[in-house]
């Protein structure tokens, strides 16, 4: 059916008297019967109760509006629901509107004669007046209410494809029989546009339920049902994401790419590169939509697929016209694929398969405006303070001149932000030689790539920006470009600064002082800025050296110079590297309240959340773990992963994970563990901070635990670690944890003593470097050590020199984790009087590792406490997604342990395995704990 536009004027109300002569009549022959037939249901429909129920609402108010785009589904629901319903007692009158209703006396017969297929004695009075020209429309209207009034029994009318009726005449009718209607006639109606009726009214009286395209949308869920259960596909549950993503939920694109799909054996690649050029998607769009716009709306929608976001001005500015405002709030009332991205209707975007479908268009038909489109969006976006997107639109355009323009601009501010992946993105588009004559920019690529880790090509950038500082006058083929005075201004500092980080990054320690003071002695004593980050580079260089308290002066100063600078949430970075330095010192206390000062500066800046809180939470979260607080480590990263990525540095979604990774070993799920360690390493991002706790030996160390003995020595060999290595603070990590595979074999009586031995100098080393957080975990470890040889004297020597420096602070579980060997040296140590309250406290954190194994249940194989928890979930309501978000696993390792839960049980189903779990009295034991 054709597609009508709504109109661009306000809504009309409703005229006292209109004559039908006015209109010429046009009831030629019979009515199509058809047109008051509820359609056929059709077959394998996705049940959707949720709809069902807000529809089951709706038939007790005056109207329920079903309005969305062409393809959501509106006509399907509609039938499904009122089949479903018709066991209520509710008598239901169908009417299919097509363009030729819009004639008056036409569209009022149809209506009548819907009506009367549910309650036959209406309205016959009603059709005499409609065959009499001279009757007004008010006396037809009138005597037809007076009929509904009579009706004893409940009668749904629904009208549907209204969206065809455009005709003011019809339209000032609905207005007056919807504001008579008798509370037993409810109204349904059904379009691709909102009616032009007192809708707001209406929904101030709560007497309208309104289904929109967001509702129709379906679900993960609901697509997931549809594309293998009804089109009998075999996807994934991430293809199924991946399409129900792309395609917004829209009914009608799942359909065209299933079809698109049967018979394809490369279902995961066509989902890939599934968008708005499939020929099934176009070829709907393009009839149901598009080619049946006016020419003026269809030529405003190609100009403006560019943009991203939609705002009346910016419209206006890409078009060359005025009236943008006024109709996108048009498109907004017909349902035109537009997404409002604000309540305020101020901002909309296109459904992105509609813009992939306007921009095929726009290419095909008027390639060569598709440049200048863009560049008037850039004018736009830079006079209005988005500079962003003016260089989006600029690259867009090919016009590099003004993108380097602006890139050049934005530097500053996007140091300031953390933008580094952005500005990276765009330079590298910029032609190399508009590059090379710019020296501001040469250097920001040069930054752009150290924040990247690519360190090559950047020494290559610093010389083209360097050799524009050089007096001599440069050949007249090369004329240099200055956009931005001071940052030029600053250049030879800024030079020295990046090659010390450059240097810093090769591991050159000596070149990185070297030009880190030389950046010191360029800076003027003004410029908090450089001389911050000089100080910067100088702490990571005594920190990657192990000279912890130095580093420690050097981050301080850079933190307080950052600050003066106005850099704000450059400081938060700053307090990870403080913190992890106290940290390493065995200092849990100063680097908590490291992390709790930091978070203080967020008012500072109007109560907005800067970029790097995210990062705060993880690193308190580690000090709550290790002071055997779990529970508050974990709110801890849940309130980090509350605030969203954005409010974090690039390193916080590995950090994140390894945070989580070591609660989950505390916790004793070890699988729940090695998943967020692989998930962690994925997604591992460098950065200029000394890598000095891998997550491959974070992983090694879960071999350990596991009794994977073979991992961890592959591990090690793969690391070319070995017990003779020299020692430094970067692989310290590494080495005490070679130490822990050594000691777990302790079988063999060499491995034991080469561990010992490793243990010995790794003390020494730590102890030099006053690396107290080293130095307790490996008094623990010589602990063991002197135990598995049998020498309790020197075992407990070790422990108490370890409780002595750990007691101050608070750690547990250095100590915990270690499980029963430790437990029974802590109870030796209990004899003898040494810390009586700390030592009770890590016994009962030991004890309750311990208790972490698998009990006996009355099973051939016992429940892990893990698999216990999942057991008790299963018994609610909850979904796997949803039991895996309670107990912060991935979906893959909530499966993992319901099998497990589901052999050991022997059963095969859900149900299955709570009523075996409640004849084991399983889940009363959850609950106990």
């Amino acid at each position: 059916m054709a597609y009508v536009f709504a109109p661009l004027e306000p809504p009309r109300t409703v005229e006292p008297h209109v004559d039908l002569a006015d209109r010429e009549v046009v009831m030629a022959g019979p009515l199509l019967e058809t047109k008051l037939h509820i359609p056929r249901r059709r077959r394998g429909l996705v049940a959707r109760p949720r709809l069902s129920e807000r529809l089951n609402r709706g038939a007790e108010s005056a109207l329920t509006l079903v309005s969305a785009p062409a393809g959501f589904g509106k006509t399907t629901l509609l039938t499904e629901w009122l089949a479903a319903d018709s066991a209520d007692g509710r008598s239901t009158a169908w009417l299919s509107l097509d363009q030729r209703d819009n004639d008056p006396a036409l569209f009022w017969t149809y209506l009548v004669a819907a009506l009367k297929t549910a309650a036959p004695g209406v309205g016959a009075d009603a059709l005499s007046l409609l065959e009499s020209p001279q009757s007004p429309i008010d006396a037809v209207l009138a005597t037809l209410l007076n009929d509904l009034h009579a009706i004893s029994g409940d009668v749904v009318l629904v009208l549907d494809d209204y969206h065809v009726i455009d005709a003011p005449a019809v339209q000032d009718g609905m207005v007056f029989l919807l504001e008579h209607l008798p509370p037993q006639i409810h109204l349904v109606i059904a379009g691709r546009a909102d009616p032009v009726l007192p809708l707001a009214r209406l929904r101030g009286r709560g007497e309208l339920v309104e289904i929109r395209a967001a509702d129709l949308r379906f679900t993960p869920d609901e697509a997931g049902a549809y594309l293998n259960g009804v089109m009998g596909l075999v996807l994934t549950a991430r293809d199924v994401a991946a399409l129900e993503g792309r395609t917004e939920g829209w009914i009608a694109a799942l359909q065209l790419a299933a079809l698109s799909m049967q018979g394809r054996d490369d279902t995961a690649a066509f989902i890939d590169s599934f968008a708005g050029d499939d020929r099934y998607i176009v070829d709907y769009l393009a009839e149901e939509v598009l080619h049946r716009q006016p020419e003026h709306v269809r030529h405003f929608l190609l100009r403006t697929s560019i943009l991203d976001r939609l705002s009346g001005p910016l419209c206006d500015a890409v078009t060359g016209q005025d009236g943008g405002k006024a109709k996108l709030a048009a498109f907004d009332r017909g349902n035109l694929f537009l997404v409002p991205l604000d309540d305020r209707r101020r901002w909309y975007r296109y459904h992105q398969l509609f813009a992939d479908v306007l921009q095929a268009h726009l290419l095909d038909e008027q390639p060569d405006e598709v440049p200048d489109l863009h560049r008037r969006a850039s004018v736009w976006y830079e006079q209005n303070g988005e500079p962003s997107e003016a260089i989006r639109h600029a690259l867009a355009a090919k016009d590099f001149g003004r993108a380097a323009d602006l890139v050049e601009l934005a530097i500053p501010a996007m140091r300031r932000n953390r933008q580094e992946a952005a500005a990276y993105s765009w330079l590298k588009m910029l032609p190399d030689e508009l590059v090379r004559v710019r020296p501001v920019l040469s250097a920001a690529f040069a930054w752009a790539l150290l924040s990247a880790g690519e360190l090559e090509g950047v020494e290559g950038l610093l010389r083209d920006a360097e050799r524009w500082l050089d007096p001599t006058p440069q050949a007249p083929a090369a004329k240099m470009v200055v956009v931005d005075d001071e940052e030029f201004r600053r250049l030879p500092g800024t030079i020295e600064l990046y090659r010390a980080a450059h240097a810093l990054a090769r591991g050159d320690r000596l070149a990185t002082v070297r030009h880190a003071r030389r950046a010191l002695d360029l800076a003027p004593e003004e410029d908090n800025l450089w001389r911050a980050a000089a100080a910067g580079v100088l702490g990571l260089a005594s920190w990657a050296s192990g000279d912890l308290e130095p580093a420690h002066r050097a981050y301080a100063e850079c933190m307080a110079g950052l600050r003066r600078a106005g850099h704000v949430s450059d400081t938060l970075g700053c307090a990870i590297a403080l913190a992890d330095i106290r940290l390493a010192q065995g200092r849990l206390g100063e680097a908590m309240r490291t992390y709790e000062h930091a978070l203080q500066l967020a008012p500072d800046q109007g109560g907005s959340v800067l970029r790097g809180t995210a990062d705060m939470y993880v690193g308190m979260s580690e000090i709550h773990r290790e002071r055997d607080d779990l529970h508050a480590a974990t709110q801890h990263l849940l309130r980090s992963q509350e605030l969203g990525e954005r409010t974090g540095l690039p390193q916080n979604r590995y950090r994140w994970r390894v945070a989580m990774a070591r609660i989950r070993q505390a916790e004793g799920d070890l699988g729940g563990a090695f998943d967020l360690l692989n998930e962690a390493e994925r997604r591992y991002m460098s950065d200029l901070f000394p890598n000095v706790r891998p997550i491959s030996a974070m992983r090694a160390r879960l071999y350990v635990a596991q009794g994977e003995l073979g991992e961890a020595l592959g591990w090690a060999r793969e690391q070319g670690l070995s017990v003779e290595d020299d020692l430094s603070y970067l692989r310290e990590f590494e080495h005490i944890t070679l130490a822990r595979v050594l000691l777990a074999q302790y079988t063999t009586e060499r491995s034991i003593h080469e561990a010992t031995q490793l243990l010995e100098r790794l003390l020494q080393a730590a102890e030099e470097g006053e690396r107290t957080g080293s130095v307790i975990e490996i008094l623990v470890l010589q602990a063991l050590a002197h135990q598995t040889r049998g020498g309790i004297p020197a075992a407990l020597t070790s422990l108490r020199r370890a409780l002595t420096l750990s007691e101050p602070e608070g750690y547990v579980r250095v100590f915990a984790d270690e499980g029963p060997p430790m437990a029974s040296l802590l109870k030796a140590v209990a004899k003898q009087g040494i810390a009586p309250n700390y030592v009770r406290r890590l016994l009962a954190a030991t004890s309750k590792t311990d208790d972490s194994t698998p009990r006996n249940q009355g099973l051939i194989e016992p429940l892990s406490e893990r698999e216990l928890d999942v057991l008790r979930l299963l018994g609610t309501d909850l979904d796997g997604p949803d039991i895996a978000r309670e107990l912060i696993v991935s979906l893959n390792t909530m499966r993992t342990h319901t099998r497990n839960i589901y052999a050991k049980l022997g059963v095969n189903n859900r149900r299955a395995a709570v009523r075996r779990a409640e004849e084991l009295d399983l889940l009363s034991r959850t609950r106990d704990r």
